[in-house]
C-alpha cells in the first residue's frame, strides 16, 4: 500500500491521541489509588478476623456480606450498574476470605 492509498488522517487525530494519553495517565493514577485502598481494606479485614478469632466468632458472616453489598450499591452513582458493583465487591470479599485462610488471620 502506498501513501496515496491510505485515507487522509482525521484532522482531530492528534488531539484525540493526546486526550487518550491524558485519560490513560489518570486511569493509571486511579489504579494506584485502588491498589492502596484495597490493601488498606485487607489490613482492616485481617484485624477484624484476628478479633473474631479471639472470641471464637465465625469468619463467614452472611448477614455482614449482605450489608456490605447493600452499602456499596447505595454509594454507586454510575456509570457502573449495581450488578457490576455487586460482582466487583463479591470478588473483593472472596479475596479477603482467601487471605484470612492463608494467613490464619481473619478477614471480613
Amino acid at each position: 500500500m502506498t501513501s496515496g492509498d491510505r485515507p487522509p488522517a482525521h484532522p482531530d487525530a492528534a488531539r484525540v491521541d493526546r486526550r487518550i494519553t491524558e485519560i490513560r495517565g489518570r486511569m493509571d493514577e486511579l489504579d494506584s489509588e485502588l491498589v492502596t485502598l484495597l490493601n488498606e481494606r485487607a489490613r482492616c479485614a485481617k484485624e477484624i478476623g484476628s478479633l473474631k478469632e479471639t472470641v471464637g466468632l465465625e469468619v463467614y458472616q452472611p448477614a455482614r456480606e449482605i450489608e456490605v453489598l447493600k452499602h456499596v450499591r447505595s454509594q454507586n452513582d454510575g456509570p457502573l450498574e449495581a450488578d457490576a458493583i455487586t460482582r466487583l465487591f463479591e470478588r473483593i470479599i472472596d479475596e479477603a476470605r482467601r487471605l484470612e485462610r492463608s494467613t490464619g488471620s481473619g478477614v471480613e
